[in-house]
């Protein structure tokens, strides 16, 4: 594994998925985030209920300042993905420690892979271990 990358001070992360602002993460993704865009509020939110939610909070106004989720079997595989970080804070180290810790986070249940999709940030993934697929050629999708 790689070097785990802490949060900057005055941020917490936590897997409370009562502690998700709901409104905050729908707003994020169906207007700012490419692969949502649109996504109807209902969907997001069955979405975070059938996950493993992480948010990053601002300790001192306990505002929530980015979000990911995993869908998992919690024995052989996981998926990244909704991982998006406020605009204010972006910059911070805050995507990248927050992914680290989804990635720590995970490690003990010994998944054969953790896969994500992404269009534009590759090398923060690189940064924490994640590679592209050796061999895309074995994986396929049904896109509805």
């Amino acid at each position: 594994m790689s070097d785990t990358v802490s949060l900057p001070e005055g941020y917490e992360i936590s897997t409370d998925a009562d502690r998700i602002d709901l409104d905050r993460v729908h707003r994020w993704l169906s207007t700012d985030a490419y692969w949502a865009m649109g996504r109807p509020r209902e969907k997001q939110e069955r979405a975070v209920a059938g996950s493993l939610n992480f948010g990053v909070y601002d300790t001192i106004s306990g505002d929530q300042v980015a979000y990911a989720r995993v869908i998992t079997d919690q024995a052989t595989f996981a998926w990244l993905c909704d991982v998006y970080v406020d605009r204010s804070v972006r910059g911070k180290n805050i995507g990248t420690a927050l992914v680290g810790a989804v990635r720590d986070h995970l490690e003990p249940y010994k998944l054969r892979r953790i896969l994500l999709a992404t269009h534009d940030a590759h090398g923060v993934y690189e940064k924490l271990g994640f590679r592209e697929l050796a061999r895309p050629d074995q994986w396929m999708a049904l896109v509805f």
